[in-house]
């Protein structure tokens, strides 16, 4: 048999961001993440995790795809590929949705912020951002559907730096760094800053963490130097395992995880991103809609677990010895001091209150269906 051409091909080398330098100074340990080197920890995950909840961390996530849409009626040709009401929000807003395929299915979720009237005749303007491992895919699938009604489509970020800084903290070390006062600016909320001895950064009130806090893109000069000026004033630097622990805590969906091509947003608890009231038609509209007047056979539920059990992603979940489901992304709590997980369970078993059990190294160990999120600012 002749050997597979693609299985001696070597593996396409690991990109990385313009911080890549500066997170190795700071101790970063790097790990393969969807085609990305970045850094897993800094000082520890419950350490950096804790940080975020009591005080302020920073994370690197320049590895994100940001785009912008640009063109007359941007708005409305997105619209037919969201189930979102876009119109819901303003110049100024964002709102959280999800890429559709015909069957209802989730591309993948994303951010869209509303940037008002573009300059020198250019329309409206859009900016959107991805995720990393779904970037090249997101982007060819808006070309494919929106560049035939005139609309442009940029790489917004163009090799700069995208910064989450997130925790209670986070406002008062922005704030002295814009020299203004931010209180004004709501959740989702977005503007643009200069900021001192930086430059200039766009800034938006969003955030994986379930903490208040900013995302903030500048090109790659500005952003090493945020980067080195929060981390010399004591903010602490968090890799990619705070913040999947973090996000789980606040029950935020990972996509390939918790979500994907096969899973609606019905299914994965989203409903609430379904606007099926609006007249606008979208790419998947027909498939929500008989899945809504038919009814649910799965859902996503919140699972807490009694004792030390900590469960994982692809274990299964038991009701009375059987197994009916399959979580999708399981952990331990640092802040509940619990483990924790999100899975696909029979609708009739997503009841809160529900008794179930996950099964951990060949136990069944016990677990209840819980309200979402597991944890909650405030």
């Amino acid at each position: 048999m002749a050997a597979d051409p693609a299985a001696s091909a070597p593996a396409a080398p690991l990109r990385r961001t313009p911080l890549h330098g500066a997170a190795v100074a700071a101790g970063g340990r790097m790990v393969p993440f969807a085609g990305w080197e970045m850094a897993v920890q800094f000082g520890g995950l419950v350490q950096e995790h804790r940080a975020v909840r009591s005080a302020c961390g920073l994370f690197d996530i320049s590895h994100m795809g940001v785009l912008t849409l640009r063109g007359e009626g941007v708005k409305d040709a997105l619209q037919g590929l969201v189930p979102s009401d876009l119109f819901r929000i303003g110049p100024g807003e964002a709102c959280y949705t999800v890429l559709l395929n015909g069957s209802g299915g989730i591309l993948d979720d994303l951010i869209v912020y509303d940037r008002g009237r573009g300059t020198g005749g250019a329309g409206d303007d859009v900016l959107l951002v991805i995720n990393a491992a779904c970037a090249e895919s997101d982007t060819a699938w808006l070309r494919q559907h929106l560049e035939p009604q005139g609309i442009t489509i940029h790489d917004r970020k163009a090799g700069g730096v995208l910064l989450a800084l997130q925790g209670p903290e986070a406002p008062a070390r922005l704030e002295a760094l814009a020299g203004e006062d931010l209180s004004g600016l709501p959740r989702f909320g977005h503007r643009d800053l200069t900021l001192a001895g930086i430059g200039a950064a766009f800034v938006a009130r969003t955030g994986y963490t379930g903490e208040d806090g900013f995302e903030i893109l500048l090109d790659a000069t500005a952003g090493e130097a945020l980067w080195r000026r929060l981390l010399e004033e004591g903010v602490t630097p968090c890799g990619l395992g705070a913040r999947d622990s973090l996000r789980l805590e606040a029950a935020m969906h990972l996509y390939g995880s918790d979500m994907d091509a096969f899973t609606t947003p019905l299914e994965a608890s989203l409903g609430w991103l379904v606007h099926l009231e609006m007249p606008a038609d979208f790419i998947g509209r027909a498939a929500l809609e008989r899945q809504s007047a038919e009814g649910l056979g799965r859902r996503l539920v919140g699972l807490a677990l009694e004792g030390r059990a900590i469960p994982r992603h692809g274990y299964p979940v038991l009701r009375d010895g059987i197994p009916v489901g399959t979580v999708t992304s399981g952990g331990w709590s640092p802040t509940l001091e619990r483990g924790i997980a999100l899975a696909y369970v029979p609708a009739d078993a997503g009841k809160p209150g529900t008794e179930l059990a996950v099964e951990i190294r060949g136990r069944a160990e016990p677990a209840l269906v819980v309200k979402r999120p597991f944890y909650r600012r405030g």
